[in-house]
């Protein structure tokens, strides 16, 4: 079974001024910014988890003089500590990450100035063995019922990376690539499902590649893309059948410019890295023993309380959004070029019709301005969302990993400084009841108790209450319940309230 040991986070503030390099030209303007964490260390101590990183910072800006588009990285890095107590050296620790705020802003022509909030979130999760007693043997008569759970067994835990390699060609009524500018490639709907020994992959590419074409103008284009891709990873162990819990972290490598057969330069190759944290549960119902009693001898059962968890079942659902944005005053949207999504969840809450899931999806709408003195223009826009995910059978003593994506945003231009946005949100869980149950631990024997077994009939009616059950009658008298079916005539153990149970004592 998998146990969470622990569980922290911590929120950090990043702040920092990032020069630009001396190869690229002076900054007018902002217009666009994105940034991602690499964790690069994670030191486990008594009590503390080290976190080590960077946040990487790319910002699109335009340039002093002719009005171009430029862009530039840079990194903020940061070294935090974060207190969980009863972690141990050497426990594994997994720390995720999420950019709560990313604020971006043009000191001078030579420096931007950047502030982020970050969220750390650091796991420790142990696995182990779970050891139930399923079974007795010996020399002394004892009566012994087992019970049946459905449960389900953690089979895998580990990291991988899924590599997608891909490459685009401009189409033929674009220019030639003279350099590239800027580029964004985000995944979307990502699947996975547990194969022999692989884990099936698949999703969607959304590829948006900004750049300046050849010719005397060195005119700026853009070209957005949409693959789907499909593949497999390695994963010894895997089966079909099992219920994979995934999680990923998106990172994309350098984006690499080559010609085509023709010797034009006209192909752009790039990377996609898929960082996952795969765990996997299988289904197996396994009969535990669940009580002893002796008929010739007292028992005393020890037990102790061990943690299940069963599947109850996957959820899926989606919702559409709409909203309307505004550019800045005096700015006119000439062409809508890109639009990038970030959707947050903010919380996760149990209502009487499933799980609730409230955030907020937050853009960034990349735009041709017809206005003078101003090329390119940004809308940033926020739309909330508040959505009810179905969800049979969940109550209070269930885990629910909310996974959620946001696809098909569509941005048209209703009119010259306003904009209408439109999009899909995409929910999926797994549901997981978690609970503890009594598992007999040892059995010891000891003498009957005489004056105990004086005060027992030796032949009785039992008038059978509510909610008891032969087993309960057989334990009272110490009695098998094979003697009890025998000497009633019963064919099954059930029985119901107003029974009479003719008991009869080996005295």
């Amino acid at each position: 079974m998998d146990c969470l040991k622990c569980k922290a986070s911590i929120q950090i503030t990043l702040e920092d001024d990032i020069n630009i390099s001396d190869s690229r030209p002076d900054a007018l303007k902002l217009i666009m910014d994105r940034g991602n964490v690499v964790i690069e260390e994670v030191k486990v101590t008594d009590d503390h988890v080290g976190v080590k990183g960077k946040l990487k910072v790319n910002i699109l800006y335009l340039t002093e003089g002719r009005n171009d588009a430029a862009a530039m990285e840079g990194e903020v890095p940061f070294d935090e500590q974060i207190y969980m107590e009863g972690i141990e050296s050497g426990d594994n620790v997994s720390v995720s990450w999420e950019i709560e705020d990313l604020s971006t802003g043009l000191i001078n022509s030579r420096k931007f100035s950047v502030q982020s909030v970050l969220l750390l979130k650091a796991v420790c999760e142990e696995i182990r063995d779970e050891e139930t007693a399923v079974d007795i043997s010996g020399n002394e008569p004892v009566e012994f019922r087992r019970k049946s759970l459905n449960i389900a067994s953690m089979v895998m835990k580990k990291k991988d990376i899924f590599r997608v390699k891909e490459e685009v060609e401009i189409p033929g009524s674009f220019p030639n690539i003279f350099s590239m500018i800027w580029w964004e490639i985000d995944p979307s709907e990502v699947e996975f499902k547990m194969l022999d020994d692989k884990i099936a992959v698949q999703g969607e590419i959304r590829a948006f590649f900004l750049y300046r074409g050849e010719g005397e103008e060195e005119e700026i284009c853009h070209y957005e893309t949409i693959l789907p891709f499909a593949g497999s990873l390695g994963c010894d162990g895997a089966r079909e059948g099992m219920i994979p819990e995934i999680r990923y972290a998106a990172e994309s490598k350098e984006v690499v410019v080559r010609p085509d057969f023709d010797g034009e330069e006209r192909v752009i190759t790039f990377e996609l890295c898929l960082n996952m944290d795969i765990c996997a549960y299988e289904e197996e119902q396994i009969d535990i023993l669940s009580d002893v009693y002796g008929v010739v001898q007292e028992t005393s059962v020890m037990e102790r309380d061990a943690g299940f968890r069963s599947y109850l079942g996957r959820s899926s659902g989606k919702m559409k959004l709409s909203e309307h944005f505004k550019a800045e005053e005096g700015t006119q949207i000439g062409k809508i070029l890109h639009t990038s999504g970030n959707l947050q969840v903010a919380d996760t809450s149990l209502t009487e019709n499933g799980i609730e899931i409230t955030g907020a999806l937050n853009l960034q709408i990349l735009f041709e301005s017809s206005s003078e003195g101003s090329r390119f223009g940004l809308i940033r826009g926020e739309i909330p969302f508040s959505y009810v995910l179905e969800a049979e059978g969940i109550g209070k003593d269930c885990v629910y990993p909310v996974l959620a994506d946001a696809t098909q945003i569509a941005v048209s231009i209703i009119d010259s400084d306003e904009v209408d946005v439109k999009c899909v949100l995409f929910f999926r869980t797994n549901i997981y009841r978690e609970w503890n149950e009594k598992i007999v631990e040892q059995i010891s024997t000891s003498e009957l108790d005489s004056e105990k077994m004086d005060s027992l009939p030796g032949i009785a009616i039992y008038v059978v209450r509510e909610g008891e059950s032969l087993w309960d009658i057989g334990k009272r008298y110490y009695v098998p319940i094979s003697v009890i079916k025998q000497t009633n005539e019963l064919t099954a153990d059930e029985v119901k309230a107003g029974d009479r149970i003719l008991i009869m004592r080996n005295v």
